[in-house]
């Protein structure tokens, strides 16, 4: 199944792929038919394995599509990987930065390795610790910074270098909860304050929910899901209905037979009816009094990410 919005695609295409596929050896680790990334905050979602690091790989022009053709800002980052670099930012999982290098001097080196000239880097980089929090600790080796504070020296020197699109991969690994949620906030303002899109990947879907305007699922390597969270959760609004426990099969099969979807609810006695919410309990209300149901509850479904994430991800 596949599911798309065309909120996503209505917006600034920065990323396209068409047929895009990347195999190592004998597996096919990519296969993506039409993907659209625009501007904002889009997450990038996936089970483990789903191929979204090979995704990023492909997008910074680390790795060579073996079909199709993926576009950065309309460059093919294979070819043109410096011009696609310039104007992107990358955050890496991993943490492996240089112990003894002070955390000024790393971002600068980063932003000259994008292309600024030395005394530019110099107070990009500056600027750029000071946004994410860390200002005061500038000229701290990194191998004394915490699992917090060397994050947002990853965020720094991916915005250092005033990119158009920064890629985070996993940006709230190994952070407690008062950290992650700093961190998110953090995203948030990049994305919204200061004009820089993001692509954020993780395997979290309530931070995904809570930062993101836009998503994009992989499963398998295949696209499975992408488009304007909004519009894509609302799709699966409906109704909860609530009645007797021991009344709920003979309420399901009073519904199934008014032609009404419905799927089981988180407790007994508790059932969800697709469909509008308004047009929904018009239904359930005639279906109820022309079979003798009773009702406790109807109530509008609160739709989430996770309903959406477990419904394309088999």
């Amino acid at each position: 199944m596949t599911t798309s919005a065309t909120g996503q695609a209505a917006a600034e295409p920065l990323v396209t792929a068409r047929g895009l596929v990347r195999r190592f050896g004998s597996v096919t680790a990519l296969d993506v038919e039409d993907m659209v990334i625009g501007t904002g905050i889009t997450g990038l979602l996936g089970p483990n394995g789903a191929g979204k690091t090979t995704l990023l790989g492909l997008l910074l022009g680390l790795h060579q599509a073996d079909a199709g053709s993926v576009e950065v800002f309309g460059l093919n980052p294979a070819d043109a990987g410096p011009a696609v670099r310039a104007r992107v930012g990358y955050a890496p999982e991993h943490r492996r930065l240089p112990a003894d290098l002070r955390a000024v001097d790393f971002v600068r080196h980063i932003a000259e390795v994008h292309g600024l000239p030395t005394p530019a880097a110099t107070t990009r980089a500056s600027d750029a610790l000071w946004l994410v929090g860390l200002g005061e600790e500038r000229g701290r080796p990194l191998g004394t910074l915490s699992t917090g504070q060397l994050q947002r020296v990853k965020i720094a020197q991916a915005i250092a270098h005033d990119p158009r699109l920064i890629m985070l991969d996993e940006p709230t690994d190994g952070l407690d909860p008062t950290q992650r949620d700093a961190m998110l906030e953090l995203i948030k303002r990049i994305g919204h304050e200061f004009g820089i899109s993001v692509v954020l990947s993780s395997h979290l879907l309530e931070e995904v929910e809570r930062t993101c305007d836009a998503i994009v699922v992989l499963e398998g390597g295949r696209l499975v899901a992408q488009g304007d969270i909004a519009t894509l959760t609302g799709g699966l609004d409906g109704l909860e209905v609530e009645v007797e426990p021991e009344a709920a099969d003979a309420a399901r099969s009073a519904l199934e037979r008014a032609g009404l979807a419905v799927e089981g609810g988180s407790r007994p006695g508790v059932l969800i009816v697709r469909g509008e919410p308004a047009q929904a309990a018009r239904a359930v209300r005639d279906a109820f009094v022309a079979n003798g149901v009773g009702v406790r509850s109807l109530r509008p479904r609160a739709t989430h990410l996770a309903d959406l994430f477990f419904e394309v991800v088999s």
